[in-house]
């Protein structure tokens, strides 16, 4: 029998953080042993064990790619509170992995007021982030029309923008950052096994028994980070989420003016008009990068199509000849990924309320930013520690998971 302190279903962005901070901390406070494991330092991080169903770094899920937007900049309290803890715990993997994977290029929010003009945006505006940055002691720049195209001619502007810039804003390396958390787990004595699927975990008197294709693991405790396949997971232990699956779009444009799109020169912006777009400086590929915020078609893990939608990528190129003509530049590809979205758009981290001995964590498409963060939060609700940031906000028992009258507010 094949018995474990911990396993970890899914090897994203919040799975290889969270099997990391396990392996780490099982490390240090000591373990029980474990079945075997594919290296690492000796009793360090025993019985700590990662399965993920596809290969390492696989393109099907939500944590693929070069770049994510890493930022201070919140509209919401929950989530400013641990903005600043999540450039710490980025912080300490770079230290122990002298890796980097965090770029800073700072960070524009530009909001064009007419195009938004009558559109519920909640506090999803510039005052929204300012009340946040003032809550938290956070330093920003605000700028009207002229003075963004006055600092950054790059773009192009109608006059009704208004815009907010944040130094400390910048790129977290995705794919990097999942190698590097898998490297550390392995470092502390976690084992890792790809091509793993996971058919069932079932509780297990106050263990978990995990079923896979080729035999049934036994662990005290798992944590389970599987995103779109999260349901599929959980299908045994009477608990189903109200996720909904997107198919989301990004493109990559080999622009000419590779000096005017520098990371040096050129900052991450998101901003919010009739759609909400995301943009990157030139990084991972020779090429920028442009993305819309939410507005998918809904599918499924196992039926969606990785085919990009010729929809949005005309709604792309009209957003940059109108607004940052010079970014464009011939399509290197264009491609998809998957947002997994409660009804609030808000994060799950919390365990099982009849079965605490399974603990759940879901992104909502928009956790990579806080990933090094969520490891360990995740780590410390699988050890039955008191979590170190607040995260009530993010329980399983709010109503938007267990009310099925309450209505999608995504944020778009």
């Amino acid at each position: 029998m094949s018995f474990y302190r911990v396993i970890v279903v899914g090897l994203g962005g919040l799975g290889s953080a969270a099997l990391y901070r396990l392996a780490s901390e099982i490390g240090e406070t000591g373990g029980d042993g474990g079945d075997g494991g594919d290296g690492g330092a000796a009793g360090a991080g025993a019985g700590v064990l990662g399965l993920e169903q596809f290969e390492l770094g696989h393109t099907r899920g939500a944590s693929q790619d070069h770049s994510r937007i890493i930022r201070l900049a919140q509209h919401e309290q929950h989530y400013a509170a641990l903005a600043a803890p999540a450039y710490k715990a980025w912080d300490e993997v770079e230290a122990e992995s002298r890796q980097q994977i965090v770029t800073r290029t700072g960070g524009l929010v530009i909001e064009d007021r007419v195009a938004r003009r009558g559109a519920a945006t909640g506090n999803r505006n510039i005052e929204g982030y300012t009340a946040m940055f003032d809550r938290f002691g956070v330093a920003y720049e605000r700028l009207d029309a002229d003075e963004l195209v006055a600092r950054w001619p790059q773009f192009r502007v109608d006059g009704g923008e208004q815009a907010l810039y944040q130094p400390e804003s910048g790129i977290v390396d995705a794919a990097r950052a999942n190698a590097v958390h898998l490297a550390l787990a392995r470092a502390h004595g976690a084992e890792v096994r790809a091509h793993t699927p996971v058919r069932a975990i079932r509780p297990d008197g106050e263990g978990v028994a995990v079923v896979t294709d080729t035999e049934t693991l036994h662990a005290d405790r798992v944590v389970v980070t599987s995103d779109a396949w999260t349901n599929q997971v959980l299908a045994e232990t009477g608990t189903q989420l109200p996720l909904t699956v997107l198919r989301e779009q990004v493109t990559y444009y080999a622009t000419p003016h590779l000096a005017e799109f520098a990371p040096s020169h050129f900052p991450v912006f998101m901003w919010h008009g009739r759609h909400n777009f995301y943009g990157f400086p030139v990084y991972g590929e020779v090429a920028t990068k442009l993305g819309q915020h939410m507005g998918g078609e809904e599918t499924t893990a196992d039926d969606r199509t990785f085919d990009p939608d010729p929809v949005r990528r005309g709604r792309y190129a009209d957003f940059l000849e109108q607004h940052v003509p010079r970014f464009g530049g011939p399509e290197l590809y264009s491609k998809t990924c998957l947002y997994t979205v409660p009804p609030d758009q808000d994060f799950v981290l919390d365990t099982l309320p009849e079965h605490p001995q399974i603990t759940v964590a879901n992104g909502a498409g928009h956790a990579f930013k806080f990933a090094a963060l969520i490891g360990r939060l995740l780590a410390d609700l699988a050890l039955g520690h008191e979590p170190s940031h607040p995260i009530d906000a993010f329980s399983i028992t709010r109503p938007a998971l267990t009310d099925p009258s309450f209505p999608r507010s995504f944020h778009v």
